[in-house]
């Protein structure tokens, strides 16, 4: 156990060495009674998200006012009274 335990802080301390400073990075902290989660979200990662995310959810979006500009469309034309 004395090994393990000697062993992980020898490769926190080489992890911490080869950090040449400090990085921006954005924490977020969910806190409820039972659990609480901390996300550190590094800020090259943000950007690479960014880029996979934004097409798909243009998409979605494209897609969402389409159906419901059509449904309007359908709604106006079904309220409308015929004389």
């Amino acid at each position: 156990m004395s090994q393990r335990r000697d062993n992980y802080r020898a490769a926190l301390r080489r992890e911490q060495d080869d950090v040449s400073g400090p990085r921006p990075t954005k924490i977020t902290t969910l806190q409820n009674r039972y659990v609480r989660v901390t996300v550190e979200v590094d800020p090259d990662l943000q950007g690479d998200l960014a880029r996979w995310v934004t097409r798909p959810v243009s998409s979605v979006v494209l897609v969402g006012t389409t159906a419901l500009r059509t449904l309007v469309d359908t709604v106006g034309r079904a309220s409308r009274p015929r004389g």
